[in-house]
């Protein structure tokens, strides 16, 4: 590490926000997903309240890279400083400090500052595009922060399952198989060139307009803790962010599979995919069914397939 030349960069932005709605933005990584384009899933895997430990999983330059950071939150002070190793790169993590100053009483001044060893073929000027990407991003995101509770919205849809749990993981997990299994899937394709770590893409059909949207995937298997974790790369005109969770929870007999859903709307579309008039409600309303209404019909082939399994074996 000594023998790394480090490099440095510091931003600073002027944000149409309160310091303390920023702040918290910053301080409330497991919603990063759906704040911040690149982030996959973050974990938090313990919380003092003050230091944190994260587990995080981004795209970069199309890589799925997973890293581990270190946080101490001063919320007195509204800094956060971290320090964060790339798993592809031990020995080199990035280290910093995000610092946020109130500009009056709706405004803030939010700072990042990076210092990392230089990366193998790195470009110059790379760690200054980041800074000031990640900074650009912030600022999007938290500038809506008085639509906020209007824009996210979270549900979950779930079903028992009277049959075993690696059945229904097996369901879940095969999804390049969807496009034969489940109606609305026309096309589906898969690459997992790490182990666990899926990029899918597929074509859906919208059953209300006929329509077919393409959405591109990031997935996380997690076969041993029966959880599948994803984030759409690309998405519906109507939605800004989408991440989810597949998950299975053990009950007395058998099992119930849940489906989460976090999403941020994409406002200047309302009017354009919904008609004129429409309104951030009847988003809420028309996201809701539509996703909850493909989790549904991907719940009931999974219960299906398991439970149909277990009777031939009978």
């Amino acid at each position: 590490m000594s023998s790394q030349r480090v490099h440095s960069a510091q931003h600073t932005v002027s944000v149409a926000a309160p310091a303390g709605v920023v702040y918290g933005l910053l301080a409330d990584a497991p919603r990063w997903p759906v704040f911040m384009p690149s982030h996959v899933h973050v974990e938090r895997m313990d919380f003092d309240g003050s230091e944190e430990h994260l587990r995080v999983w981004d795209v970069r330059a199309d890589h799925v890279r997973s890293s581990i950071a270190r946080r101490l939150l001063r919320p007195q002070t509204r800094s956060i400083e971290f320090e964060q190793e790339d798993a592809f790169l031990p020995g080199a993590p990035t280290s910093g400090a995000w610092t946020v100053e109130p500009e009056g009483e709706e405004r803030s001044l939010v700072t990042l500052r990076h210092d990392r060893p230089f990366g193998p073929g790195e470009p110059p000027g790379a760690l200054e595009a980041d800074v000031r990407a990640q900074l650009a991003v912030l600022r999007t995101t938290a500038e809506h922060w008085d639509k906020l509770d209007e824009l996210l919205l979270s549900f979950e849809d779930s079903v028992h399952v009277e049959g075993p749990s690696e059945l229904v993981y097996d369901f879940l997990y095969r999804i390049e198989d969807w496009v034969e299994l489940i109606p609305h899937v026309e096309w589906a394709g898969v690459t997992e060139d790490q182990p666990g770590v899926q990029v899918a893409a597929l074509d859906t059909c919208a059953a209300e307009t006929g329509e077919t949207a393409t959405t591109e995937t990031v997935r996380l298997c997690f076969p041993h803790a029966g959880r599948i974790v994803y984030k759409e790369t690309v998405t519906p005109e109507l939605i800004a962010a989408h991440s989810g969770e597949w998950y299975l929870v053990p009950e007395e007999s058998g099992v119930r599979v849940v489906s989460a859903h976090h999403v941020m709307l994409r406002e200047q579309a309302v009017e354009a995919v919904l008609g004129e008039g429409a309104l951030l409600v009847d988003a809420r309303r028309h996201v809701r069914e539509w996703l909850g209404r493909a989790s549904t019909e991907a719940l009931g082939l999974a219960k299906w397939h398991a439970e149909s399994a277990v009777r031939r074996l009978r």
